[in-house]
């Protein structure tokens, strides 16, 4: 792959929602939806991959949740570079985690959730 890979859980709305609103960022990155790839090729975790966002590297590695956010943000400019290594920074990524843990878990009463956004057992 030349570009990384942002997957989104295409039956939530919330993940949709926050996906078209990336590519605005200016980042430099591929998107598509776990459902419409093949995510034991690409090394994707299919159960984590519907609690936490994967994004996948272009030299294979996967990150999840904040800190696959954080490799979208790193591959945009400066400013959301400089914010990508403070999302990963030691005092601050425990943080991060706790935030997009508790947005992943609420995603169903954020704006463009339903009821298919929870992460409870479909």
């Amino acid at each position: 792959m030349e570009r990384g890979l942002m997957l989104n859980d295409g039956d939530c709305g919330f993940c949709m929602r926050t996906a078209a609103l990336v590519p605005r960022l200016g980042v430099d990155i591929d998107a598509s939806t776990i459902q419409e790839v093949d995510l034991q090729r690409l090394g994707v975790d299919a159960e984590r991959a519907v609690v936490e966002m994967p994004y996948v590297h272009p030299d294979g590695r996967v990150d999840y949740g904040h800190r696959a956010f954080a490799a979208i943000l790193a591959t945009g400019p400066l400013h959301w570079r400089v914010v990508s290594r403070v999302m990963t920074s030691r005092p601050v990524d425990p943080v991060a985690r706790r935030a997009y843990h508790w947005i992943a878990a609420n995603r169903s009463r954020l704006p463009g959730g339903t009821p298919s956004c929870s992460i409870e057992p479909r």
